[in-house]
């Protein structure tokens, strides 16, 4: 069968992968869609505080890719790839849906549902993908650049459209919009199913098994019934979100538990190997709590205090995924280019040149500063750039990553590990939310980046002090607090870069011969 997916190619790559590719891109339709509203919705819609919102969107967003890991495994043991996709999908599009109807139990059980659909869907398509190819597969790199450029297409149109029928019409009609996207995504998965590009990857682990029995329900209704439970659970934790951490460090010492068990387990090889997993994800965990600014601070920063041109702030959203659009193809070409002279970088130094990438770009937004206007609002060519910086960052570290899972963790425990994998968004989204937090502009309170070398690091590059925002007040003490978090954080992503590009030698070796 594996044979039969070979022949089966379309632009030298497998045929599956570009149905794959129209699944993911309307499920990230739905998904951006949803998210580009979510912060704003709040805080205009609902009345809610920065403060509360801020809660609210880290605990959705960390949740989101904690219930990947579980995902994984139910994925592995029980269900397979394909009941995991439907499944998920049908969730996350009776989330967007619920999300129309104003009413508490409705937006916080709407959420969930996101939470726990998105758990069956993202880890699975992603392994789906990695399936698709050999490990020794000179086109893995490439393949998976070009899905995540359909992560992306569907990332860059979702908030221009959602956010332009939400002010429009009403948010409600932006959160229906989202919903039928994923019933798009749905549809061109099972298409792919019936015209037999998967060959027979992604089907039931253990058929005889699955249909098995046990109280008068078979595995998969179980499955399904502890899914519907577990809605009101992730409810109350975004609702009561001050005390995630908690899930935060149960989290932990569960992944601890079972990598420290897979490790046991497994030859010298894949013990090396395990460590270079820990190691890209708690690097992505870093990565994605500064870039995560996206959805949160820096939507609110555009919204307050760039000057904004031919989109709205939620539209915004779109600019990260555009450009990742126009430079994903030459991004895969360039791999592959490097890849046939023997010339191309292994992932460790890909990594840090992400992860330095991403920093400079906040450093851009922070610099915005300097050309402040009298309304405290900046130009906004430099949200422009600083966002093509990081954007370039992303193609370096986060498709790269992606595919080095697919490679580096035992076949075994790949839905798993791509699981724990997808933590990194988890860890990373609940500090996000923390470091978002200190963008709020509390009465009397304290800025801890107005002192000291980090109140220098912000003066010199954003050429505000803090005198000066406290003496202009208003819009200027908010542009003072946005900028600072900005430019402190860029700095620390850029020393981080460096360090990992010192290191590449030493992961490249453990790494035992992936590249």
């Amino acid at each position: 069968m594996a044979d039969t997916i070979k022949n089966k190619s379309f632009l030298g790559h497998p045929q599956g992968l570009f149905y794959l590719f129209f699944a993911e891109l309307w499920e990230r339709f739905s998904f951006y869609g949803m998210r580009a509203l979510l912060v704003l919705y709040m805080t205009k819609q609902l009345l809610f505080t920065d403060d509360m919102s801020f809660g609210i969107y880290a605990a959705y967003m960390s949740l989101v890719y904690f219930t990947p890991m579980i995902g994984g495994v139910l994925a592995d043991n029980y269900l397979g790839y394909r009941k995991s996709i439907f499944l998920g999908g049908i969730l996350m599009a009776l989330g967007h849906f619920f999300l129309t109807i104003e009413l508490p139990i409705f937006f916080y059980g709407s959420l969930a549902l996101l939470i726990v659909g998105n758990g069956f869907f993202k880890p699975n398509i992603s392994t789906f993908v990695g399936k698709l190819y050999s490990k020794e597969d000179v086109r893995r790199d490439s393949g998976f650049t070009i899905f995540y450029m359909g992560i992306n297409i569907g990332a860059a149109i979702a908030p221009l459209l959602c956010a332009w029928i939400a002010e429009k019409y009403g948010w409600h009609y932006g959160f229906l919009l989202a919903g039928f996207g994923m019933l798009v995504g749905l549809f061109y998965f099972n298409r792919g199913i019936k015209k037999e590009v998967f060959g027979a990857i992604g089907g039931l682990p253990n058929e005889a098994d699955y249909y098995k029995k046990k109280f008068g329900l078979n595995k998969g209704a179980w499955i399904i019934l502890g899914t519907i439970l577990s809605v009101p659970l992730f409810s109350l934790i975004i609702k009561f979100n001050h005390y995630e951490h908690y899930l935060v460090w149960l989290t932990s010492f569960v992944i601890i538990g079972a990598l420290v068990k897979i490790y046991s387990s497994v030859n010298s090889t894949d013990q090396k190997r395990l460590w270079v997993v820990v190691y890209f994800t708690v690097l992505m965990t870093l990565f994605w709590a500064i870039f995560e600014q996206a959805g949160s601070s820096l939507t609110l920063f555009a919204d307050r205090n760039v000057n904004l041109i031919g989109m709205n702030a939620a539209q915004t959203n779109s600019i990260n995924a555009g450009f990742i659009i126009f430079l994903a193809i030459p991004f895969s070409w360039l791999w592959a280019f490097l890849a046939k002279r023997n010339a191309n970088p292994n992932s460790a130094i890909k990594a840090g040149i992400g992860m330095f990438l991403l920093g400079l770009g906040f450093v851009i937004f922070a610099a915005s500063a300097q050309s402040a206007d009298l309304s405290a609002r900046t130009p906004m060519w430099y949200l422009i750039v600083g966002y093509l910086v990081l954007t370039v960052g992303e193609l370096f570290i986060s498709p790269i990553g992606l595919s080095k899972m697919t490679e580096l963790a035992p076949a075994k425990y790949l839905a798993f590990l791509m699981g724990v994998f997808f933590t990194s968004s988890f860890y990373g989204h609940f500090f996000a939310g923390k470091i978002a937090k200190m963008t709020t502009v509390v009465e009397g309170g304290e800025n801890i980046f107005a002192s000291g070398v980090l109140g220098q690091t912000t003066s010199y590059i954003s050429g505000m002090s803090p005198q000066e925002s406290i003496e202009l007040g208003g819009a200027f003490s908010q542009l003072f607090s946005y900028v600072s978090v900005f430019a402190n954080f860029g700095l620390l992503a850029m020393l981080i870069g460096l360090i990992c590009i010192l290191l590449s030698p030493l992961i490249k070796h453990l790494m035992a011969g992936v590249k």
